[in-house]
């Protein structure tokens, strides 16, 4: 006779059978995201949905021992588990259904915005699941995994994720990831800047694995409007201001390692707010921008003259023609930035997220 498996070890190994497919789900979105480019997508979809079949597979076993699991009292894991399969499910389903047409991009918009919720679901477990604190590290921290998040005793250090008015129907709030363990020194600030139609909530997790791994406080804002305000009245740059002032009144921030960046018009609005003669920032990034023609005449010398500019474009942009990034880099050196210009041959107008390692390297290195 063949003994029934222990009930434990099957509440376990449906855990380990949902995380994996997740996991590969993600990643998978993660790298489609990176080559997001309009005549391709058809094979994108080819790509994703074989990982998509089987989270799905995975998903509907693990749902079948919801009420196991909760006699064992794992309601709230398998809760926050089914949360991010959920939503990775749902990432992918939109993509795949983002057939050309009209509102086929605002389903591409959904899809991301549901990847990032996966995320932020997922991330809330990784003190208690290794290979998802893994998976929120760089590859080079992955043996260190358990060592980034330990909060002192007396809680004085309080780190984590933050929202601040920042629902996702909200505007003009801003999402806070600050490293758990407190700092033997003040932490860099990366101030991080969402495409138009995007949201601060969502964009951290471009940058939460990297800013994580080198203990860099990440503040990521959400437009007072649909995007940021380059055209017409400039309202979000006293915003700005006033959260870096917020983040540096209640942690240790370094004055002098404020880096501001954003993606299309964030990067953009980068250029714009960052060359302002009162803005904190010490050094800019943007990524697949164009350059204000407003910025070069509101910017005097002295505030362009040696500023460190990290700037990011794809050859295969159809939003931003590449030659607009060539004409901005000739532009900003003549003014006296300190420039790097790094054009990306495969890159469309999406993000490269391996350019994230390379900013920071650059920017430990000023």
């Amino acid at each position: 006779m063949v003994p029934e498996p222990d009930h434990d070890e099957v509440l376990l190994e449906a855990i380990a059978s949902l995380c994996v497919p997740l996991l590969r789900e993600l990643d998978a979105f993660e790298s489609l995201l990176r080559r997001l480019h309009p005549p391709a997508i058809e094979g994108l979809r080819d790509d994703l949905r074989p990982h998509h079949a089987a989270l799905a597979e995975s998903r509907g076993a693990f749902r079948a021992l919801e009420t196991q699991a909760s006699e064992a009292g794992l309601s709230k894991l398998w809760s926050e588990l089914s949360q991010a399969a959920g939503a990775a499910c749902r990432a992918a389903e939109l993509f795949c259904d983002a057939t050309p047409g009209p509102g086929a991009m605002a389903l591409v918009l959904q899809s991301m915005q549901a990847h990032a919720q996966a995320q932020e679901a997922l991330f809330a477990m990784r003190s208690a699941l290794s290979p998802i604190d893994r998976f929120f590290l760089e590859p080079g921290c992955r043996d260190r995994a358990g060592s980034f998040d330990r909060p002192p005793d007396d809680g004085a250090h309080r780190g984590g994720l933050h929202h601040a008015r920042n629902d996702r129907d909200a505007r003009g709030g801003f999402s806070l990831w600050v490293p758990e363990a407190p700092p033997e020194e003040p932490f860099p600030l990366l101030v991080v800047l969402h495409g138009g139609s995007g949201h601060g909530a969502d964009f951290l997790f471009t940058w939460l694995r990297e800013g994580r791994s080198r203990r860099c406080v990440i503040l990521s804002p959400t437009a007072q409007g649909g995007t940021w305000s380059f055209q017409g009245p400039d309202v979000d740059a006293l915003a700005l201001r006033q959260m870096v002032d917020f983040v540096a009144e209640r942690w240790p921030i370094d004055a002098e390692k404020i880096l501001l960046t954003g993606l299309s018009d964030g990067a953009t609005y980068s250029l714009y707010a960052g060359t302002q003669a009162e803005m904190p920032f010490t050094a800019l990034a943007p990524v697949s921008g164009v350059l204000h023609p407003a910025v070069l005449g509101q910017a005097g010398r002295e505030r362009l003259g040696g500023l460190p500019v990290y700037l990011v474009h794809g050859a295969l942009d159809w939003m931003f023609p590449v030659e607009l990034a060539r004409a901005a880099a000739e532009q900003l050196r003549a003014a006296g930035c300190a420039l790097v210009y790094r054009e990306i041959e495969d890159l469309s107008h999406t993000y490269p997220r391996e350019e994230n390692a390379r900013i920071l390297d650059w920017f430990a290195g000023l």
